[in-house]
């Protein structure tokens, strides 16, 4: 299968899977053939505006020889099954992040697909951005030195447009709240720039949104290597913020989304603006999902890698929890 399109299949339809259907359609070499979620009203509306086959069921879609994949936005707590149900039909995944509500599932969700040879490729599109991009490149040139510090935010406002009872907004559909929800972005960003999360210490709170889950988060991690990094994110900022600030011995990098990027080398006596175009990460991240079918290719980001940086969150949540520090060991071995 080396120049076939990738037929694919949107499974669970909310507004992110329309994102995801969207950059299907700006990228190479992958379509969306069909889709299904329980709503017959949804599937009819989302056929009609990707131009494809409202399945009426899920298992109508696994038992299409001519779908090859599976793009999954269902909640959380049904991605093991949703994912087994699809690895033992052979079809290959690409499953929103977080890969599940806890580490076992996600080891488990991992397995399931590499015992079935299916690939399993995990929708992490901030790392694909060209800032981050560059900043891998300085850092393993060696222009940073040794890296000591980052601190990140990601924060966005809600406040008027939560939705009472939506599974993303409960404890139990997204335990953790704001910090599993879109924290799990950027400490991707962080452990690729600066290496794997070993420790955490983690605060929760709940400040603006009504429900049950904290729309406010911070987390104080330790990496392999000494560095330590801070990690904030909320849903009750006024308007919508990324940061990204990496520190290193030689040379530091500040990356805001209103701002840009600025690089500042040891002995400069102020940073210098860094300019980039916007990259299109969602139809990357789709394009890169069909290659990896069509060619055996493995994804950037795979379930393994996944589910440990989910550790690092559930180790911030637990440590809010218990009011201790965290140890990503301890949240791996158990699983939670």
């Amino acid at each position: 299968m080396s120049s076939e399109t990738v037929r694919l299949a949107s499974l669970g339809l909310g507004w992110w899977s329309d994102e995801l259907a969207a950059a299907v359609g700006r990228a190479e070499g992958v379509e969306i053939a069909a889709c299904f979620t329980r709503s017959e009203d949804k599937r009819r509306a989302f056929a009609e505006k990707f131009d494809c086959r409202a399945a009426s069921s899920y298992e109508e879609i696994l038992e299409d020889p001519d779908i090859d994949g599976i793009v999954n936005t269902t909640p959380n707590n049904v991605h093991l099954e949703t994912t087994r149900q699809a690895a033992e039909a052979g079809k290959h995944v690409f499953l929103d992040k977080p890969i599940a509500n806890s580490v076992g599932e996600g080891l488990a969700i991992a397995a399931l697909c590499r015992d079935a040879k299916v690939k399993l490729s995990i929708g992490f599109q901030r790392r694909r951005e060209t800032h981050f991009r560059w900043v891998k490149e300085q850092i393993e040139a060696g222009e940073f030195g040794f890296l000591v510090q980052a601190e990140a935010n990601i924060s966005r406002n809600r406040l008027g447009q939560f939705e009472a009872g939506h599974w993303r907004y409960t404890a139990e559909g997204m335990p953790g709240g704001v910090m599993l929800q879109i924290g799990p972005h950027y400490v991707d960003v962080l452990e690729m720039l600066i290496g794997p999360v070993t420790e955490v210490s983690g605060m929760l709170s709940q400040l603006a949104l009504p429900g049950d889950n904290p729309d406010v988060a911070g987390l104080v991690m330790k990496h392999e290597g000494g560095a330590v990094s801070t990690l904030n994110a909320g849903y009750a900022s006024a308007g919508e913020h990324y940061v990204m600030n990496i520190y290193g011995k030689e040379a530091s990098a500040l990356y805001s989304l209103h701002t840009g990027m600025y690089f500042m080398k040891q002995g400069d006596k102020e940073p210098h603006h860094v300019p980039f175009e916007a990259n299109d990460t969602l139809a990357e991240q789709m394009a890169e999902f069909g290659n990896c079918i069509r060619t055996g290719a493995e994804p950037e980001v795979g379930g393994e890698w996944a589910s440990r940086s989910l550790a690092v969150i559930r180790a911030g949540v637990k440590s809010a929890r218990e009011k201790r520090v965290v140890t990503i060991d301890e949240i791996m071995e158990s699983g939670e």
